[in-house]
């Protein structure tokens, strides 16, 4: 759990901020099981507010856990769903009630009649009535004891979106372009998303006895600080929380990195009030960048006075004055940069935090490298350059995409092969009965596919073989040997659908299985855990699950994890351990290896929220700006830099040692593995 708030920050909303997404979830499903206990030995009845969507789904795979084994009953409980898609019938892959069915209701022993969710089946001119009908049923079962919420990037609580009123009811509503834009993906596009939906109104959610709201992520963290530190507001929905007497905000450290007291804690008083201490290098380094970016000057340029004026005169006068604190940061940063990632033959080895080391001489050259590809394109897009440069620099480099990422594909590319197909078959006078049946049947299962529907298998094969010649050309491009390309096709993502199973032990035997066949000095994984399908988050599950079942073979003593970002957002100057230069002609190479992913050109099926800019030019911007900014700092200037922070095994019950903390990359114990 976070530092406790303080009397100063500008917090208006009680905050409990967790480590990780997953020990926050557990916090509030315990918090839900005990209401429900203590009201069910007093013979009451417990009537729950729930949310919906990838936030609330680990505390509803703990209370499942917590009813199966511990005997938590739902017998005495009612509860009712803040919204769902107008029209949506019930049974459809994207309805919240097949939703709460499939990962809580059906799980439990509630009794069906008492568990509500919206119907979107209704026609247009019975809607309001039905509204009228659901706030009297939530009334008439006693009022909401807990109202259980996530948090939109809009700001939206249910879908209250910008501009609902502080006494608003439940009702149908129009949904935002971009509340829209982030449901997109499960709906194979933004194109088939609902216009409305049925949501309760922002009266009704305050209402509520109780209310926790949970947010997860990067991605949030914008929007929360807006809520919690922010006025009270109509466009932001969740701001009227700050008037609940009983509300607070359960986040992992992500979510919470906006907040003042995370962010910039010395501008509030004291820094160790807020568990930071100026003896920490990482809190030093992040405060010292921070102020040289607000007053647009290089490090070596910061005055006393300008420590003085911003907050930090306690940073100064506890290490020795600016000139002591602006070189031990400029240094700190200069020791990152390193034109060789895998070492150099001959030379000492480049180590985390601390750079060449000439006391360390490097024992392995060349190194055995994995790059680990949640996506087929992950690994040219995040990490191209230094991807390309450890090739060329003579190392034996392994490429392993995760997924097959079958279901990031058009339609209409899947029938463009199968073409192909069947004009090859012709001029090659090959058989062409077997094509002709397979293109057939593929051509007739696009021309009458409902939105959202599952591919058949045959279009789904199509697709991942799509995607995996793509990934192989970008390999080869980027200098790997064909036999060091593995495709492992982690069988939690090959539902067909966006939404995925749980990790389980089949995907964590496979990684483990080919780092013991490598048996790397060097894995690069994704931590960009702001991709809005989940499925880099349960990637690098995998690998860190993996690697830490596996931290005493004797491989491992010499095996360093970088942690790659890029395709969704770029780690902070503050985090970076290890900054790699890349020239013009590098990034040119990188822009050509991202481009033999055709499928994904253009535009992508799954582009994520909020953001039109083809991957390569997210990917070409955000690794411009850092450059720009170590250059703004003083540093050398490049044409771009790619960022990498460590990762390691600390501890054999699996706490997290990194430099970036970043929630949610703690190998998952044996109970949260599914098997």
């Amino acid at each position: 759990m976070g530092p406790a708030i303080a009397s100063s920050t500008p917090e208006r909303v009680p905050v409990t901020v967790y480590a990780s997404s997953s020990s926050a979830s557990r916090a509030v499903a315990r918090e839900i099981a005990d209401l429900i206990r203590d009201r069910s030995s007093r013979g009451e009845t417990t009537v729950l507010g729930l949310a919906t969507g990838s936030t609330p789904q680990g505390v509803y795979e703990e209370l499942v856990r917590l009813h199966r084994e511990d005997g938590l009953s739902f017998k005495h409980v009612v509860t009712f769903n803040l919204d769902e898609y107008w029209p949506m019938g019930a049974d459809e892959l994207q309805s919240y009630r097949r939703f709460m069915n499939e990962h809580l209701f059906d799980l439990v022993d509630i009794d069906p009649a008492n568990a509500h969710v919206p119907d979107g089946t209704l026609a247009r001119d019975d809607v309001e009535a039905y509204c009228e009908g659901y706030e009297k049923a939530i009334r008439d079962a006693g009022g909401l004891d807990l109202q259980l919420l996530g948090i939109g990037r809009t700001g939206h609580v249910g879908f209250n979106e910008p501009g609902s009123p502080k006494d608003s009811r439940t009702r149908l509503i129009t949904l935002d372009k971009v509340t829209r834009m982030d449901a997109a993906s499960d709906f194979f596009g933004e194109w088939n998303v609902p216009r409305q939906a049925i949501t309760m109104g922002v009266g009704t959610i305050l209402d509520a006895k109780r209310v926790v709201l949970i947010g997860f992520g990067e991605h949030k963290a914008p929007v929360i600080r807006r809520a919690v530190e922010g006025p009270i507001t109509s466009t932001i929905a969740a701001s009227f929380l700050q008037e609940h007497p009983n509300a607070r905000f359960v986040l992992d450290e992500a979510a919470a990195a906006e907040l003042t007291r995370f962010k910039t804690p010395w501008l509030l008083g004291p820094v160790k009030r807020f568990g930071r201490s100026w003896d920490d290098a990482k809190t030093v380094k992040k405060a010292v960048i921070w102020l040289a970016k607000t007053l647009g000057k290089p490090i070596l340029k910061l005055t006393n006075e300008d420590y003085n004026e911003h907050g930090l005169q306690e940073l100064v006068a506890t290490r020795g004055g600016a000139y002591h604190v602006n070189i031990e940061v400029f240094k700190q940063l200069q020791k990152t940069i390193t034109g060789w990632p895998g070492g150099k033959q001959g030379r000492p080895r480049f180590v985390p935090g601390k750079g060449i080391d000439g006391s360390q001489p490097d024992p392995h050259f060349p190194k055995r490298v994995i790059v680990f590809s949640p996506h087929p394109d992950d690994d040219v897009i995040s990490m191209g350059g230094t991807f390309i440069r450890l090739c060329d620099q003579g190392h034996d480099v392994h490429v392993a995409y995760q997924t097959s990422g079958n279901i990031a594909v058009f339609d209409d590319e899947a029938t463009k092969f199968t073409d192909f197909m069947r004009e090859i078959s012709i001029a090659m006078d090959i058989a062409p009965e077997q094509i002709e049946d397979l293109a057939g049947g593929v051509q007739r299962f696009v021309q009458s596919k409902q939105p959202g529907e599952v591919d058949s298998p045959e279009i789904q094969t199509i697709k991942g073989l799509i995607r995996r010649a793509e990934a192989r050309a970008g390999a080869k491009y980027s200098g790997v040997e064909p036999g060091n390309i593995h495709f492992l096709d982690m069988p939690f993502y090959e539902t067909g659908k966006v939404k995925k199973e749980p990790l389980g032990e089949d995907d964590i035997g496979i990684v483990m299985d080919l780092l013991q066949e490598i048996k790397p000095h060097q894995v690069y994984a994704a931590g960009d855990l702001s991709d809005p399908h989940g499925t880099h988050r349960v990637c690098l599950a995998a690998i860190t699950t993996a690697l830490h079942r596996l931290r005493d073979e004797a491989w491992m003593q010499d095996c360093t994890v970088w942690l790659y970002r890029g395709a969704w957002q770029e780690w902070g100057a503050e985090d970076i351990e290890m900054a790699v230069p890349l020239s013009p002609d590098e990034v040119e190479r990188k822009r050509m290896a991202i481009f033999k992913h055709q499928s994904q050109k253009d535009r992508a099926l799954f582009p994520g929220p909020n953001d039109p800019r083809e991957f390569w030019q997210r990917a070409e911007d955000r690794n411009r700006d850092t450059a720009n900014l170590y250059d703004a700092l003083g540093l050398p200037e490049y044409q771009a830099i790619e960022g990498f922070v460590t990762w390691k095994p600390s501890a054999a019950d699996g706490s997290l040692d990194h430099a970036a903390s970043t929630a949610d990359i703690m190998p998952l114990s044996e109970t949260e593995v599914i098997r």
